[in-house]
């Protein structure tokens, strides 16, 4: 598979500083902090407070489940229609053609799944801050209490159609060799041997383990650069598929799996946007336990 990495999604700060006064580029917040459960979806807590005591001047906040998530979807944070993220983008003064740059405090998939959500609903250039709201500020680097009042924005948007992946096409990807299922939870959640789950333990047949946590430094919380993200999407099998799908417990690991694929360039890339919430529901979809095979 031809790889055309892409580093331009990775914004560092001193590009952010120097560009804050640009109207085509919008900065927007996305933290959330999120509390694992031992069986199903995580505990999300907004950051929308700490969004009010300081921020990145001019950057507005976007929450992963109220903004950004579909209220009256089949699973925890189904991706909403594409109007829905369009009149949340329009809001912030987003307009057809601005450069996105996402930023948040901690966990950086509650990150990676608003930059695919937004993606996947037709926003064409979105990037992220390397090294999030902890970088910003450890550098010392300017802070703003005060909330934008930005003009509304004309954004329109659609659906990325090749960007999600839903039940039908997984269960068809167990039989296809060119297509990679990718698991991006801890190896004790793919083997089936501790840690939360999803409704069942285990992972859907014919996955390849490649964990998240893998893809970025556990203590600056920084992806690893493009050369030894590809080592390891090379070392998993991964990058022989035409196509990958990665998934985990409720699509947010594997979001930032998305985006370290983007990153390196892999051209077909969707996420199981169910993941094991849509997938572990029905017992009649197989599950295996146990080592990689």
């Amino acid at each position: 598979m031809k790889l055309t990495p892409h580093p331009e999604l990775l914004v560092q700060p001193e590009w952010l500083e120097a560009h804050l006064g640009d109207s085509k580029v919008k900065v927007i917040d996305c933290t959330v902090f999120m509390t694992f459960q031992p069986v199903g979806p995580s505990k999300v807590e907004s950051g929308r407070p700490q969004w009010e005591e300081g921020h990145i001047p001019g950057a507005g906040y976007l929450h992963m489940v109220d903004d950004l998530s579909d209220p009256d979807g089949p699973f925890s944070y189904a991706l909403p229609p594409p109007a829905h993220i369009a009149e949340k983008l329009r809001a912030l003064g987003v307009n057809d053609g601005d450069t996105i740059v996402l930023y948040g405090a901690g966990y950086p998939a509650v990150v990676t799944r608003a930059w695919w959500v937004l993606r996947a609903s037709g926003a064409p250039d979105v990037r992220l801050l390397d090294g999030g709201w902890e970088r910003w500020v450890d550098e010392g680097r300017p802070v703003s209490s005060e909330a934008p009042k930005p003009a509304r924005g004309r954004f329109t948007g659609r659906r990325m159609l090749r960007m999600v992946a839903d039940r039908a096409e997984v269960r068809a990807a167990i039989d296809n060799p060119s297509v990679s299922l990718m698991n991006a939870l801890q190896p004790e959640q793919f083997e089936g041997t501790g840690g939360a789950h999803y409704g069942r333990p285990g992972r859907i047949p014919r996955s390849i383990s490649v964990p998240v946590r893998a893809l970025f430094d556990p203590d600056t919380r920084r992806f690893h650069d493009i050369p030894k993200l590809t080592e390891i999407f090379a070392r998993s099998g991964a990058l022989e598929a035409e196509r990958i799908i990665p998934y985990c417990g409720g699509g947010i690991a594997a979001s930032g799996s998305c985006f370290a694929l983007a990153l390196v360039g892999h051209p077909e890339v969707a996420l199981y946007d169910g993941s094991l919430l849509d997938w572990a529901a029905d017992p009649a979809l197989p599950m295996v336990t146990g080592k990689q095979d």
